[in-house]
């Protein structure tokens, strides 16, 4: 393979990441958790952006609950954008032959 032309590609590679990692940031991702009395919404970039909480939750007297519905609610968002992201940027890389997960 002629050297310009793989650098060229791998130029236009480097671009459609960032591209697609901009992108990434303006999606989000919602969870749930306790069905439904907290959500949390996530953008692809793996930040948390929103955490509502359901006041029928919220009693002073059992804060674990609370604070375990709120840590599986963060914890299933993040997930989900860490999903999308590698779903997005495998896009990016099909057939490259890279390794799902490239750190990317």
């Amino acid at each position: 393979m002629n050297l310009k032309k793989m650098m060229q590609q791998a130029a236009k590679m480097q671009e459609q990441m960032q591209s697609a990692q901009a992108d990434l940031a303006d999606k989000s991702v919602t969870a749930t958790a306790g069905g439904g009395k907290v959500t949390v919404t996530a953008n692809g970039a793996g930040e948390v952006t929103a955490i509502k909480i359901d006041k029928t939750v919220v009693d002073p007297e059992d804060v674990e609950m609370l604070e375990d519905l709120v840590l599986t609610g963060v914890q299933k968002a993040i997930a989900e954008a860490k999903a999308l992201a590698e779903s997005e940027m495998g896009k990016v890389t099909a057939g490259l032959g890279l390794p799902p997960g490239l750190g990317f």
